[in-house]
């Protein structure tokens, strides 16, 4: 089994274990029609434990950019060399992005141009570059300057036709905005009417990888015991919460809107749940429960794409039956291996948990011949 580097935090890697396999299990139940309420969005606003994990995520994406560029800045290596990797990267996975999307038509004229890879993608390239050439401090003024602006333009510029301060999915400001300039490129699952990675919330998004940034540089910190690590990224938690439950009055938590209030609440439980990580394994080294979520966290983009892509194909599979019809490979998976014995709920969640499985095994596999395929 491969060893993690000493330079590497285990934490991190169970972090985004843990979240890219909450990731994979909300996106593949067995029916949409029949699942249970934590592994659903919030209607619109409000949150439940399934709108914590793209936050989770781009969180870590924060964390992880000081904690790889970081030796790489303090030994010299020239900056133009930094950036063309970062390029390189972003456009990789934003690629990626737009494989998931089209995959297997490929329909250039309506295929999406946002999506969870797209959104990673540009916020991991904006805030690479705020980490490279500024301070700390200038980080964190600037994702401040970003949530409020966000939060002035969403509340006191209507929409055109609509009212000030309309936060609606149809009437607010960022839905119209995604309207007119990705057009037939929008997120169809919004029917058209809004895009939940769309342009303008992204600045809601870079603001949550950014507070990621300035958690990975307090992680880095020399002069700091790792105790007094646990307790900064702690207390700084309980203050982002309490500024997000207080912002929510004005501007409420919003995972699609990705409101100012949503990055301070989202970005509150991140800081308490890598806290919570980093003490129990790096400092007390209890680790034996982590090795399925090290597996998954090393090769998390590779689950991603990997599970995104066998799922749209395990719909497009298509079996005939004995009326004449014919029926996805996934839709018959579900109907006679899960559905046949167990209550809808019960089959859908069961569905969701055998993928996970497979994907245990088939990222064991990687993990086991020392394989992380780096982007």
């Amino acid at each position: 089994m491969p060893e993690q580097s000493s330079n590497r935090l285990v934490s991190l890697d169970v972090f985004r274990g843990m979240t890219v396999a909450g990731m994979v299990l909300v996106n593949n139940p067995g029916t949409w029609t029949t699942i249970y309420w934590p592994l659903q969005h919030a209607e619109w606003h409000g949150w439940t434990p399934t709108d914590l994990i793209f936050p989770f995520f781009l969180f870590i994406v924060g964390v992880a950019i000081p904690l790889a560029l970081g030796k790489r800045v303090e030994r010299g290596d020239q900056r133009r060399d930094l950036l063309t990797k970062i390029v390189y990267r972003s456009v990789v996975i934003f690629l990626l992005g737009e494989l998931l999307a089209g995959f297997p038509y490929f329909n250039l004229s309506t295929i999406r141009l946002t999506g969870v890879l797209q959104r990673i993608a540009i916020c991991y390239f904006l805030a690479s570059v705020i980490y490279l050439t500024t301070r700390p401090r200038t980080t964190a003024i600037i994702a401040v300057v970003l949530l409020v602006s966000y939060c002035l333009v969403m509340k006191y510029v209507p929409a055109p036709g609509f009212y000030v301060g309309d936060l609606s999915r149809e009437g607010n400001l960022a839905a119209y905005l995604d309207r007119r300039v990705l057009g037939s490129h929008i997120w169809k699952g919004g029917n058209h009417i809004y895009d939940p990675e769309g342009i303008l919330s992204t600045l809601g998004a870079l603001a949550t990888t950014l507070l990621g940034v300035l958690t990975g540089n307090r992680l880095r910190c020399k002069d700091r015991s790792p105790i007094e690590k646990v307790a900064h990224l702690f207390i700084a938690g309980i203050v982002c919460l309490i500024i997000g439950w207080i912002w929510n009055a004005w501007f409420p938590i919003n995972k699609a809107l990705w409101t100012s209030s949503y990055v301070f609440f989202t970005g509150g439980l991140a800081l308490q749940f890598l806290a919570l990580c980093y003490w129990l394994i790096d400092i007390k080294g209890y680790k034996a429960w982590t090795k399925p979520f090290i597996i998954f966290g090393v090769n998390a983009i590779v689950l991603f794409v990997g599970t995104g892509l066998m799922g749209r194909t395990l719909t497009l599979i298509k079996l005939s039956r004995p009326d004449g019809t014919r029926q996805g490979l996934q839709t018959y998976i579900y109907s006679h291996a899960f559905a046949s014995w167990l209550s809808p709920v019960h089959a859908s969640l069961a569905f969701a948990i055998t993928f996970l499985l497979l994907w245990l095994f088939l990222m064991w596999l990687l993990y086991r011949k020392r394989i992380i395929i780096k982007i």
